[in-house]
């Protein structure tokens, strides 16, 4: 498996390598997706350069793969299967800023699309890096981003660990460290939401809310770097409920009630997604008995709940 590597904030400074285009060798690449957001919402006006919406990633290990085909002398860059539209348009754009040739873009997910996974972002990231190992280029994140803020609202899944993100202007606002090993028994309430119309309906938060989603932007800033799991439950609830009223989810009244019951750290929701689930920390003693619980009082609601589990390293 491949990740780029970065350097905390600094990462927007990788520079690019001079001179011909080298040798080519294997493009293998990869990008996690994230169980919708541990929080997502607007902060205060002005308290943020640029736009106020942001979100808190919570990475998984479930995976986007790439793999690009270079061929000498075309820009464009043909990509199966056919409708990641998106990949194929990030792809031919960062091709022709590096001044390298087209080819073809081979991707694979393990995400699901439409459900608030980062199916599309974890695409376009996979992708990016596919090129820029084919290549040899240590591609700016800077780059990255300004080609992905082209095409649509994306999580900060370039980033390692958790991070909070500005998703319409793609920008990082900081890093917020690992999250710690939680799995995360998630239900998908069916259908599908389209980033682009769902950003483009969404209305503003009142000031109150917006004062509300600043506290827990800063209670997330203490809580992940100390790995405090009750801490990341909480505020995972908090933004569910708070963003209810905006895309509400059917069950979320029922998967508070079974966290409650089975003693769960919390409720997690994809904020522009169809999925919600239950956190737990499974490095718990009891963890194998809570999660057979979970599964027991999730069961009625979807009968093939899904298990995620988080990232908790760079690499």
């Amino acid at each position: 498996m491949h990740h780029q590597a970065f350097n905390g904030a600094d990462a927007a400074q990788i520079i690019g390598e001079e001179g011909q285009q080298p040798r080519v060798h294997s493009t293998d690449a990869l990008c996690c997706g994230t169980f919708g957001e541990l929080l997502q919402g607007q902060l205060p006006v002005g308290s943020v350069p640029r736009d106020p919406h942001f979100l808190i990633t919570m990475p998984i290990a479930v995976f986007a793969r790439a793999h690009f085909m270079p061929i000498a002398g075309t820009r464009s860059v043909t990509v199966y299967p056919s409708h990641k539209v998106k990949a194929k348009r990030l792809a031919e754009n960062l091709v022709v800023a590096l001044g390298c040739s087209g080819g073809i873009l081979l991707l694979q997910s393990e995400l699901l699309e439409g459900k608030g996974l980062a199916s599309s972002s974890a695409d376009l990231v996979a992708a990016a890096r596919s090129i820029a190992r084919c290549f040899k280029r240590r591609v700016r994140t800077s780059l990255i981003e300004k080609l992905m803020a082209e095409i649509e609202p994306s999580d900060g899944v370039m980033y390692p660990g958790v991070v909070a993100y500005q998703q319409r202007a793609c920008s990082l606002l900081s890093f917020l460290g690992q999250m710690p090993p939680l799995a995360i028994v998630g239900i998908d309430e069916g259908g599908t939401v389209e980033t682009v119309d769902y950003d483009k309906r969404r209305g503003e938060i009142s000031a109150s809310h917006r004062a509300e989603y600043q506290g827990l932007l800063d209670r997330a800033r203490i809580a992940i770097p100390r790995g405090d799991r009750a801490a990341i439950g909480r505020i995972a609830t908090a933004s569910a409920l708070l963003h209810q009223e905006r895309v509400p989810k059917e069950h979320l009244n029922s998967m508070l009630k079974a966290c409650e019951v089975t003693g769960a750290l919390g409720v997690i929701v994809a904020h522009s997604g169809t999925m919600i689930g239950i956190l737990l920390d499974r490095t718990a003693g009891d963890f194998p008995r809570k999660l057979r619980s979970v599964l027991s009082h999730v069961s009625p609601f979807d009968n093939s709940p899904k298990i995620y589990l988080t990232m908790t390293g760079c690499r």
